[in-house]
């Protein structure tokens, strides 16, 4: 006899009917979709190309010779740009973190955190983030021009202010989106306030918020090429030096094709995360 008794019922001709119905519709689906994304794009490929101006453009941004050209000293940009990138990730995550907890904290008492955090939250995500390049990477120096601190350093410190704030809000959201019944439980049992966030409130927050967590993750991917600004000899910076010595901005779309190589992942990351939550949240109520 089978282990598994379910496995030999037979399938109904109604159950049988509704799955060729889904395969129908799933094939429908697909041949639609590859049939009109194919005609949109042959019908941009002739009005683009049938344009006036297509050659000149052809050869001023799309230049075979000028990508293969500046391509080495690009990605070399590119690498300063990575780094940033993950040191700016690690000062997020714990920055973020204090003030999202700053942000819940209960109690008269602690007040006056609460509203330090909200105002530091409120002010970065007001500010755009090239105003906060500016204002560290050119006033921190101002302040003692004797010591000379690395671009690199300042734009990252930049980077790690402005997404705290973004980020902090995310958590913050995901902490409160945990039933208070959870916390009282806890405390219950005799857990202190900080083992209660970081063994039962913190790592149902962050299944939550990963989604959102990601797409902060993308966005600050593209924003550190903006430390570019000060000076850094970034991706963008080298794709500028090599427009101005040639007067070609194949560079910068060398640059962009990196950007976006650089964060694809991530992105087919957050897709697939995000539809696995949902699929996860939707399975009880299946039919």
């Amino acid at each position: 006899m089978s282990e598994n008794p379910l496995a030999e019922l037979p399938v109904s001709d109604v159950e049988l009917h509704r799955q060729a119905v889904r395969r129908r519709r799933a094939l429908k689906s697909i041949a639609i979709s590859v049939v009109s994304t194919v005609v949109f794009a042959v019908v941009m490929w002739l009005v683009v190309t049938h344009s006036p101006g297509w050659e000149a453009t052809q050869k001023t941004f799309f230049s075979g010779e000028h990508f293969a050209a500046s391509f080495p000293k690009v990605l070399e940009g590119l690498w300063l740009n990575i780094r940033i990138l993950l040191v700016a990730v690690i000062g997020v995550a714990i920055f973020a973190t204090i003030l999202a907890a700053a942000r819940t904290l209960g109690g008269p008492v602690f007040f006056p955190i609460r509203f330090l955090a909200a105002a530091y939250t409120d002010i970065f995500r007001g500010v755009p983030f090239l105003v906060v390049l500016y204002l560290i990477g050119f006033g921190i120096p101002a302040l003692n021009p004797t010591t000379r601190i690395p671009v690199a350093v300042l734009g990252t410190a930049a980077l790690v202010l402005t997404y705290s704030s973004y980020v902090a809000e995310v958590l913050r959201a995901g902490l409160e989106s945990v039933h208070p019944s959870q916390r009282y439980a806890a405390r219950s049992l005799g857990l202190t306030h900080g083992q209660t966030l970081r063994h039962i409130i913190v790592p149902q927050a962050i299944r939550k918020v990963t989604p959102a967590l990601m797409n902060d993750f993308i966005s600050m991917q593209k924003d550190v090429g903006l430390i570019s600004v000060l000076g850094a000899v970034d991706a963008i910076r080298s794709a500028q030096i090599y427009q101005a010595q040639t007067y070609n901005f194949t560079s910068y779309v060398v640059a962009g094709v990196l950007f976006v190589v650089m964060s694809f992942p991530f992105i087919r990351l957050s897709d697939w995360y995000t539809a696995r939550l949902r699929k996860r949240e939707q399975m009880g109520g299946t039919v």
